[in-house]
């Protein structure tokens, strides 16, 4: 892939662009190898699984500045002032569409980007989210409600333009960020339209609230919940807890015939989504027709801090198997604690950084990891994840 906004000097984020992907992979393989050696030697990897190199991306964060008659979608400079990156090669077709009426839209609703070096102005970032069926999901990080009337005063006026050249936008609200801080979003949202955001994944539904997390790379996402439902086949469990459960993505997956599945997220807005689609798979099934091997009564979501919902279930009501896919941080050693004296005995965990997964696994010396894989959700970068089957 080349990027002219990389040669250029102008965006280095995908810091191993000038490397060829092949390399790339090779590296980051090398890397989780040698960095889980000690607490998993002689582990069995499966093939990693490579992401397309380009147009991967359905999340667009820009960074508002610049002028409201010239807004700046993309990043800021050394001195705080922005950087334009709508043709951004990493964005999926359908968002690099969307950012340059987003940026007109700015221009008629008089939303006055963010300055920081003054630390005047309104709109600090724009987030826009594109489903595999084209739809949007647009959210204004706003520093107050200043300009929301003008925004809703204007927002159908974009909701028929995004109709007219797209499938259009299923979402739209306002974030509230007030504090000069580097930080992407606050936690006060303020909805303009819509609920959720449709996600298809593998012909389950996944529903996105503003404030849901997901993936940011669909295809190895798909990739993802596959090959982990493919690790939970192999050792059969009857009952699985999915902790971190976000909107269901591994659990809708790994239910089904004979199997149940609990879900624990501290987000109601992603426990609320995970019902949702649970519900409709209840009646419809994963392809649409009436039938569905999932049963109502199969799955339960909790909106719960997870450490502390597993540390009030008594050891003898443990699942068969438990799910994890934490933050960076890992699942730290208080749960790791009660996973290795629990008996639980098989675990699948999903992580994003090896290093708190090799912290995590030395906590649970009894759980031995039986096979990984990397999966590269974030080509020209260091960042990675890793699928791992843990048994007793």
């Amino acid at each position: 892939m080349r990027c002219g906004y990389f040669e250029a000097g102008v965006c280095r984020s995908c810091t191993f662009l000038e490397t060829p992907y092949s390399v790339q992979l090779a590296r980051k393989q090398d890397r989780v190898v040698t960095a889980l050696a000690e607490v998993a030697p002689g582990l069995a990897w499966a093939p990693a699984v490579a992401s397309a190199e380009a147009r991967f991306r359905n999340k667009a964060k820009m960074v508002v500045a610049g002028t409201v008659e010239e807004p700046t979608l993309g990043i800021l400079d050394a001195d705080g002032l922005g950087v334009d990156l709508q043709g951004c090669g990493l964005h999926q077709p359908g968002l690099e569409r969307a950012l340059p009426m987003l940026a007109r839209f700015i221009t008629a609703a008089r939303l006055t980007p963010y300055a920081v070096p003054r630390r005047t102005g309104e709109l600090k970032h724009l987030i826009v989210t594109e489903s595999p069926d084209g739809e949007l999901m647009v959210r204004f990080v706003l520093r107050s409600t200043e300009a929301l009337a003008r925004l809703r005063s204007r927002l159908p006026a974009l909701l028929e333009e995004a109709r007219l050249t797209g499938p259009g936008i299923a979402v739209a609200s306002v974030n509230l960020q007030p504090e000069h801080k580097a930080i992407l979003e606050g936690s006060d949202e303020i909805a303009l339209y819509g609920e959720t955001l449709r996600m298809r994944v593998n012909d389950i539904d996944l529903h996105l609230r503003p404030q849901s997390f997901f993936q940011t790379n669909t295809e190895v996402a798909a990739t993802l919940y596959r090959s982990a439902a493919a690790l939970v086949d192999t050792v059969a469990p009857s009952t699985v807890w999915d902790l971190y459960c976000g909107v269901g993505g591994f659990g809708l997956h790994l239910a089904g015939p004979g199997r149940s599945v609990v879900g624990v997220e501290i987000s109601e807005q992603a426990i609320e989504s995970a019902r949702i689609s649970a519900t409709e798979l209840a009646s419809t099934g994963p392809t649409g027709h009436t039938g569905s091997a999932l049963a109502a009564g199969r799955t339960a979501w909790i909106a719960a801090d997870v450490t502390r919902w597993i540390t009030e279930q008594p050891l003898a009501s443990r699942s068969d198997l438990v799910v994890v896919n934490p933050p960076r941080r890992g699942i730290g050693p208080t749960l790791a604690g009660w996973l290795e004296e629990s008996g639980v005995p098989h675990v699948v965990y999903s992580s994003c950084n090896v290093d708190s997964l090799a912290r995590d696994l030395a906590a649970m010396p009894s759980l031995r990891p039986v096979s990984a894989q990397l999966l590269d959700m974030f080509p020209h970068t260091g960042h990675h994840e890793v699928l791992m089957l843990l048994s007793r």
